[in-house]
């Protein structure tokens, strides 16, 4: 009688445990190397984290020199009278660039030193422009300057050619007064009788100014109002309105004038005749007579009455 064979158990169980160790160790390794890649990965963002956040401080920085030296050029500029809307745009979006969170990705921070460095480039040009501005106004202010002093020469000129024309009208204005001279003084009394200074009170009816215009060739031929004024003693005007009395003009104040004429003044010589009949006594004392014409005297005389 023959017997079965039966199969070898230990050796098919040694090959199955070749291969769970051999998947176990495919997975240890396949673990090993997920952790290692993790890490590294972990490590890199670190780095890139560290990076990125200097980097952007150090941009950050430079924005705010950036917008210093902005608010300089803008005040510069606008001192010298030039354009500033440029930089005043300019430093509105540094601003806001400053006021934006600090966690920026890489490639926002690339943009953002990007726009520093146009920003940077603009205030190089404008170094330039306020180099520009400053040669042009000191041009400016050097032609104003010599404006100015030629302005002043020629205002000097006309205020002396002013001050000479007004002093050569005054001294023919002062030339071409007139003057009374020889004059005589005296009383007539009813019968036509006439008598020189002093005056008795009872005796004095009417006085009598004779005098002539003396010879000047600077004065025109025109109408002349001739006034005389007699001065009682105690300084007061005599003077009667119904007897042709009247108010003048004399250096700004209003005077009374005891008598006038008019008469067209020909540089011939002339001789005027006043006779004034006061109508009343004169009481004791010296008298003054004054002539005036334009407002200015002419001449004078005085008389005494006892």
């Amino acid at each position: 009688m023959s017997q079965a064979t039966t199969p070898i158990e230990p050796k098919k169980s040694s090959n199955r445990s070749s291969i769970i160790i051999a998947i176990l160790l495919i997975i240890v390794l396949a673990q090993s190397v997920k952790i290692y890649l993790d890490y590294k990965e972990k490590v890199e963002v670190k780095e890139e984290l560290s990076t990125t956040s200097e980097d952007l401080a150090t941009t950050m920085q430079r924005l705010n020199d950036v917008k210093l030296e902005l608010d300089q050029k803008i005040a510069e500029i606008a001192k010298l009278g030039g354009d500033v809307s440029e930089l005043e745009k300019a430093k509105s979006e540094v601003s806001a660039e400053l006021k934006r969170s600090y966690a920026r990705r890489t490639k926002d921070i690339k943009e953002l030193k990007d726009r520093l460095a146009g920003y940077e480039q603009l205030l190089v040009l404008k170094d330039d422009e306020i180099a520009k501005l400053k040669s042009v106004n000191k041009e400016l202010y050097s032609e104003n300057r010599n404006l100015k002093t030629t302005q002043n020469v020629l205002n000097d000129s006309l205020n002396r050619v002013t001050k000479n024309k007004e002093e050569l009208a005054t001294k023919v204005a002062i030339a071409s007064q007139l003057k009374a001279e020889n004059m005589v003084l005296v009383s007539v009394n009813s019968k036509g009788k006439e008598k020189e200074s002093p005056f008795r009170r009872k005796q004095l009816e009417k006085i009598k100014v004779q005098f002539a215009i003396a010879d000047n060739k600077v004065a025109p031929v025109e109408g002349k109002k001739i006034l005389i004024r007699v001065i009682d003693e105690n300084g007061q005007p005599i003077f009667d309105t119904t007897k042709g009395s009247g108010t003048f003009i004399i250096n700004g104040k209003e005077e009374f004038y005891t008598a006038a004429q008019e008469i067209l003044f020909d540089n011939t010589g002339q001789k005027l005749i006043f006779t004034y009949d006061k109508g009343s006594e004169y009481t004791s004392g010296t008298y003054q007579v004054e002539v005036y014409t334009d407002g200015y005297l002419m001449g004078k005389t005085q008389f005494e009455v006892k």
